[in-house]
């Protein structure tokens, strides 16, 4: 059997040890080297040439930033973060995610956890899933060409867009791409914790022409604004005197995510709303279920599923596709141009489910 090969890169000698003896419990790994600062987790990756790489942030000499620049550019893998729970910790893991890091764990009580163990079973499960991921030599891309297409009549009309896993990538491009006059509200649910995806939210809105923001209870939707789940809170749509509004609430997560897409997407199938609903690249089968429910109950609902040639993790879009849940197939860098014509052709429109 082939073994994961894993270089953990942590300047803590403690931490180096203790992911080391995680990830070597599971059969299906190997951990074949450890570094302890930025550039000597490049010099290594090039000399061991693991599959995966798992990344501290907050290093001396070269911190993970920075050593992840030259990774992407020079000899790009899939990396796993290795992040702390805090304000500064957050905005530097989506900055790493926008740079090319696939995915990130949380150490569970500051940068030397003795306490690691809490998260075992996350970080084995990452290393396994990034394992299988597309890379390529590239720096954070560009966004694509803002839009223009205008829209005849938005006032039933909403985007919605799940993801996960190599999400905030994705969402640079889709959201980076719409444009300064949209006239629908959009909401999104990244599979993400509490703190990163109001980081997560700045960073969109410092790249975007649309409005880019923290979705907030009991708000009304205004169109021309993107409103993106709070970590650790499920994120639907209710009307209510007249007007659509968000509707957050922290019950059972579902399939173990909270937010959860399919939360979101099965709140939308009890609305009389015309539909857009993209599912891009993650783990696993979020929002399958939820737009089944959707296209039983709303025929004015178009679906995009991103193609494998550009998810980093062809999990749920997959599903999606499997399902033969999907209007349409897209690369990410199609994805918002294919949201707007969507859009565009809404007025009135009852969409076939396209079997593929």
């Amino acid at each position: 059997m082939h073994k994961i090969k894993v270089l953990v890169v942590d300047d803590s000698a403690f931490m180096r040890k203790m992911l080391s003896e995680i990830l070597n419990a599971d059969i299906r790994i190997e951990v074949v080297g450890t570094a302890r600062d930025g550039s000597d987790g490049i010099s290594k990756a090039e000399a061991l040439k693991p599959d995966v790489m798992t990344l501290d942030i907050e290093m001396p000499k070269m911190d993970g930033l920075e050593a992840l620049k030259i990774l992407m550019r020079e000899n790009p893998l899939p990396v796993v973060m290795v992040s702390s729970l805090t304000a500064k910790g957050a905005d530097s893991t989506i900055k790493a995610m926008e740079l090319g890091a696939v995915d990130f764990v949380l150490k569970p009580s500051g940068s030397i956890s003795l306490d690691i163990h809490k998260v075992e079973h996350s970080i084995v499960r990452k290393v396994i899933a990034v394992s299988k991921s597309k890379m390529t030599a590239t720096v954070t891309p560009a966004c694509p060409p803002l839009l223009t297409t205008k829209i005849k009549n938005n006032k039933d009309s909403i985007i919605a867009i799940g993801t996960s896993t190599g999400g905030p990538r994705a969402l640079q491009k889709v959201i980076g791409g719409l444009p300064a006059d949209l006239n629908v509200p959009v909401l999104v649910v990244q599979h993400m914790p509490a703190r990163f995806t109001s980081s997560l939210a700045k960073r969109l809105n410092g790249i975007s022409s649309a409005i880019v923001k923290e979705a907030v209870h009991a708000e009304v939707l205004e169109n021309g604004v993107v409103y993106i789940a709070p970590g650790d809170f499920h994120m639907g749509v209710i009307y209510e005197a007249g007007t659509y509004k968000v509707h957050l609430e922290n019950s059972d997560p579902i399939i173990g995510h909270r937010p959860s897409v399919n939360h979101l997407f099965e709140s939308l199938s009890h609305l009389d709303l015309h539909t857009v609903a993209a599912v891009m690249t993650g783990m696993g089968a979020d929002g399958t279920e939820g737009l089944i429910k959707m296209k039983k109950r709303n025929s004015s609902c178009y679906v995009i599923a991103e193609s494998e040639e550009t998810s980093i993790v062809f999990g749920m879009p997959k599903a999606v596709i499997k399902s033969k849940l999907a209007n349409e197939v897209a690369p990410v860098n199609k994805i918002s141009e294919s949201i707007m014509q969507a859009i565009s052709r809404q007025e009135g429109a009852s969409w076939t489910r396209i079997n593929i």
